[in-house]
């Protein structure tokens, strides 16, 4: 595994972090190799029940890593063009992962989220923020676009003209204006930011595996769908649940007034 990611998995809860404070955790081959790698062992793990991805130090991640971007000035055009066409390849290979993975994925986020770094926090399905995070999509201020799902996942969250001010402009705004706009789900003081995003995995890996799963797809695809082929899909993996063993333990749970103890089965 690469030294510029910390990868461990505790108690069923994996945590990804991006090792690489000096540089606020920029982007670099590294970090996506190793997160690439990470992804694939856990998500064929049914001991891990949730991931965590965190930034070492003060911040979560200030993008790509632009100090390097500038070795690649002495390179023509075209090889620029097809440098950053091989990259983002492996890059967008990460974020597919990351939502097709049955798994719940929580963004922990503190200090900078910008350019990938955002549309990373975007693509995951919870994101808990400190309240001295701040965000910005930023590329349009190194004159380019945004890459990492971010021209895919800001508008379906924050709505269209919203993503065009954002994505447009440039600008950075705060947790407190991420969690009004739609893209940040909790906001907490930054001492307990560790401990309110542990309370949540823990929560989730307590939860029906199957079903979590479940719902997660059905979610993802219900953008892309008719109403009819989502009900269809909505009855297809009720079925499933049903002959699952956590849908008979939540069913008993019910009737006897306890907490359900979900296996994953």
């Amino acid at each position: 595994m690469s030294e510029d990611i910390i990868a461990e998995v505790t108690g069923g809860i994996a945590t990804l972090t991006f090792n690489r404070p000096k540089a606020l955790n920029a982007l670099n081959d590294g970090i996506t190799g190793g997160a690439i790698r990470f992804v694939e062992q856990i998500e064929r793990d049914a001991a891990v029940r949730c991931l965590i991805i965190r930034g070492a130090g003060d911040h979560f991640m200030a993008g790509g890593d632009l100090k390097r971007f500038q070795t690649f000035l002495a390179m023509s055009a075209d090889e620029r063009r097809l440098t950053f066409e091989r990259e983002i390849a492996e890059v967008h290979r990460l974020i597919l992962m990351l939502r097709r993975m049955a798994k719940p994925v929580i963004a922990s986020v503190q200090g900078a989220c910008a350019g990938f770094g955002l549309s990373l926090a975007m693509a995951t399905d919870l994101i808990v923020a400190a309240e001295n995070a701040y965000f910005t999509l930023a590329y349009v201020n190194i004159g380019a676009t945004p890459d990492g799902s971010g021209s895919y996942f800001l508008p379906r969250l924050v709505g269209l003209k919203k993503a065009m001010e954002i994505a447009l402009l440039g600008d950075r705004f705060d947790a407190a204006t991420a969690a009004r706009i739609g893209i940040v789900n909790f906001v907490v003081p930054p001492a307990e930011l560790e401990a309110a995003t542990a309370k949540l995995a823990g929560r989730l890996a307590r939860g029906p595996a199957i079903a979590i799963g479940r719902t997660k797809a059905l979610l993802n695809a219900s953008l892309e769908r008719s109403l009819e082929s989502e009900l269809q899909a909505e009855a297809d993996s009720f079925a499933a649940c049903a002959a699952t063993d956590d849908w008979a333990e939540g069913i008993r749970a019910f009737i006897e007034k306890r907490k359900p103890a979900f296996a994953g089965r």
